[in-house]
């Protein structure tokens, strides 16, 4: 009986404001100690600007899974072969630090050198056109990346084939915060991992559809996670060999490819072919000609072979593109249907 009338009159649970909600805590239970950072410093020889470094890494301003703060840091949640984690990575006079939290923490330590460019040779570029010399000049800290991850990078590509920046943007933000998972560690707020290959292929198509995707880019996704011990295992390759393996997946082409590899690799060579602008900011900028096509891009291109992605990539931080002649592409919101 003494147990029983304690337990009734057990002290009731206090309520903390959360986020602009409540959540009971048990009076007298202690709060949990944050789970302190496996910690990493590296010293790039050469310089290093994070910015132009881990900038493709991020789709859109919403991107769930990366993050620039005002004081200097980047953050990104990535779904490791180890398990989810979040890195931190800033820069100090000493170095790069890199902070990591959750399963994947070691992993993304790990890889902290090639994802900042440790294994790219920027001096195998010789510039043979006067703005590529100049723009290399002023970004001396252009490093390719290299994240040894595929579909994290697989699968923002295919939701960015033949649709606008902003609706491929939208789409990844929504499906990744409505179906990943809150980032590890003290993540800045709504930072998520992406969706595991499982979660992905158990995504209901009405959720695909109010996402603004079409069964075509959908089917395409489904059909990659089906493989995607398959595709991870590309990294091991070299980045045309696992141009080629991504390929054998329908939906899956040589943009698709590139733009992947160019991430998952480091792939220095690797050209975006079938862009809608590229071409025409190459042939812009390296000959005046505004109308050039692939065949023509990859012609300007030629005296760089091996150093294709390099120049490419030059040439957009330049800024010299031609103005823009014709109207935006429309943006098309297939939720609303």
């Amino acid at each position: 009986m003494g147990s029983l009338v304690a337990g009734r009159f057990a002290p009731r649970p206090a309520r903390t404001d959360v986020r602009g909600g409540q959540v009971a805590v048990p009076v007298g239970t202690p709060r949990r100690a944050p789970v302190p950072a496996r910690v990493r410093t590296w010293a790039p020889e050469g310089p290093l600007d994070l910015g132009l470094v881990l900038g493709p890494l991020r789709r859109g301003p919403g991107d769930p899974t990366f993050r620039a703060l005002p004081d200097g840091s980047v953050w990104r949640a990535s779904l490791t072969p180890a398990g989810p984690g979040t890195l931190r990575v800033t820069g100090r006079p000493d170095g790069i630090r890199g902070e990591a939290w959750g399963p994947g923490a070691d992993w993304l330590l790990d890889k902290l050198p090639e994802m900042l460019g440790a294994a790219d040779d920027p001096s195998a570029f010789v510039p043979r056109h006067r703005l590529l010399a100049l723009t290399r000049h002023r970004r001396p800290g252009l490093r390719l990346t290299r994240t040894g991850l595929v579909l994290e990078s697989l699968i923002p590509s295919i939701l960015e084939q033949k649709v606008t920046t902003g609706e491929a943007y939208r789409a990844w933000r929504l499906l990744v915060r409505k179906y990943g998972e809150p980032a590890p560690g003290p993540a800045p707020e709504r930072m998520s991992v992406m969706p595991a290959p499982r979660t992905w292929a158990l995504i209901p198509s009405w959720e695909w559809h109010r996402a603004g995707v079409d069964d075509k880019r959908a089917s395409t996704v489904l059909r990659a996670v089906r493989v995607a011990a398959r595709l991870e295992e590309a990294v091991g390759m070299p980045p045309a060999e696992a141009q080629a393996r991504l390929e054998l997946v329908p939906g899956i082409g040589p943009w698709t490819s590139a733009e992947t590899v160019q991430r998952s690799h480091g792939a220095v060579d690797a050209v975006t072919v079938g862009d809608l602008h590229l071409p025409g900011i190459v042939g812009w900028a390296l000959a005046g000609d505004r109308y050039a096509d692939d065949a023509v891009m990859l012609s300007l291109l030629e005296p760089y072979a091996g150093q294709r992605h390099r120049a490419a990539r030059l040439i957009l931080l330049s800024g010299r593109v031609p103005g823009r002649r014709a109207p935006r592409m429309p943006y098309g919101d297939i939720g609303r249907l």
